[in-house]
């Protein structure tokens, strides 16, 4: 549902008067749900400013499995959801219950799931599975070409220099945890990676991180080989810790459904805490603004 702004007002009181079938008490439980956009970003304060002609929608109720994961798209062919931080994608030897993938197999007894990519325990956001072979299969694919769209918030240590720029290198598996990065192509395969700055601070750079290629923890290593690891990574050099995560935020996914073949696009954005990785609150609202 959308409506326009008649007048410049607060989010409440504009919404009061466009909602009229609608109580304050169901007014004030959509902003608190986060049901509420301006402009498309979603707004949780009913005393935000809102100017004539600004457009405002109610969207779908979300909702949420059990640990946090919310659904944000579900059909009989795939699921995207958003993992927090702190959940394994998939089960590994040491915890091979406690994942994304375990509890999805829970909910559906007789259904098959596919873990199509996967996100770091520390990491957060966006998250893909299929439901069939011929989905998986699709999705796969699309990740092997590199045709899907993949973007990410990071949070890294230092004062990055360059306003955009490329990490390019080749990536190894050491082993089942550490990633080696090297610029001889004999060793590993090539990882691309492109980032945009959107924020610095004192001791660390907000960036905007777009994958080229998705290589196990590419990210992480890169951007600890260029001098700046992502904050509160220890695995890869990090100094600095905020909190027990990493900063690190799979903010944007988009790809071609394998049977609607229409394009889907996903967004999350972190959780407030993760800005607080910046030591300052400017930050938040740029990411609100526009890009």
């Amino acid at each position: 549902m959308h409506w326009k702004a008649p007048q410049d007002s607060t989010l409440l009181e504009a919404l009061i008067t466009l909602a009229t079938d609608s109580s304050k008490n169901t007014i004030r439980s959509w902003i608190k749900e986060g049901r509420i956009e301006l402009e498309g970003k979603v707004v949780k304060d009913g005393k935000q400013k809102v100017r004539q002609g600004e457009v405002l929608s109610l969207t779908e109720r979300k909702h949420y499995m059990d640990h946090g994961i919310e659904v944000l798209f579900e059909d009989d062919h795939l699921i995207c959801l958003y993992k927090p931080e702190g959940l394994l994608s998939v089960a590994t030897e040491l915890d091979p219950f406690f994942n994304v993938h375990s509890f999805l197999k829970q909910r559906f007894h007789s259904r098959r799931v596919y873990p199509v990519h996967r996100l770091d325990r520390e990491t957060s956001g966006v998250m893909l599975f299929a439901y069939n072979e011929e989905a998986k299969e699709d999705l796969k694919k699309q990740f092997e070409v590199h045709s899907i769209e993949r973007k990410y918030y990071a949070i890294v240590e230092g004062n990055v220099l360059e306003d955009q720029g490329t990490w390019k290198s080749y990536l190894e598996e050491v082993d089942a945890y550490h990633v080696f990065s090297s610029d001889h192509p004999g060793r590993g395969k090539l990882a691309i990676t492109h980032f945009k700055v959107l924020q610095r601070a004192s001791e660390t750079t907000l960036l905007e991180v777009t994958l080229e290629t998705g290589r196990k923890n590419q990210i992480r290593v890169q951007a600890s080989k260029a001098g700046h690891p992502v904050l509160g990574d220890k695995k890869y050099k990090a100094s600095i810790s905020y909190g027990k995560r990493v900063y690190l935020h799979a903010a944007h996914l988009g790809f071609v459904h394998p049977f609607t073949k229409k394009k889907m696009v996903f967004t999350k954005e972190p959780e407030e805490f993760f800005f607080q990785g910046l030591k300052f609150w400017k930050a938040k609202k740029f990411l609100k603004s526009d890009r």
